[in-house]
């Protein structure tokens, strides 16, 4: 890991969606909205659906995320997601339909991973 960088881990149950160095990562809990720089003091949180951005030296990467966990330790950072989507890998439109589709049915954790899908495609 070189000096002045995250070490930062993004996982799904059966993928590792993303692993690299990173300057900055920005990340939904369930107290709300974490940002993490270098020197971010210990904690461990639940991951909502939500979205994810990893900013590197040369980009900013995205991803829609499921339930999970978000641990920060000596500049490691793990992200366990149940599921995990690059925002390149996401089909914006059929996203679109399917928060359509669930809107009526109220807040449910469906339409909250589809909005988190639908707001990720719309970042990248």
């Amino acid at each position: 890991m070189a000096d002045g960088t995250l070490e930062v881990s993004l996982v799904a149950a059966d993928r590792v969606v993303w692993s690299g160095e990173a300057r900055e990562v920005l990340a939904k809990t369930s107290e709300g909205e974490i940002g993490i720089l270098i020197g971010h003091a210990p904690v461990m949180s639940s991951l909502v659906p939500g979205v994810v951005e990893i900013v590197t030296e040369e980009e900013r990467i995205v991803a829609a995320t499921e339930e999970g966990f978000l641990s920060v330790a000596d500049d490691r950072v793990s992200i366990l997601s149940e599921d995990a989507f690059m925002a390149d890998e996401i089909d914006a439109e059929a996203a679109r339909a399917e928060v359509e589709r669930l809107s009526p049915e109220g807040d449910s954790i469906e339409l909250r991973r589809a909005e988190a899908k639908v707001r990720a495609a719309e970042k990248s």
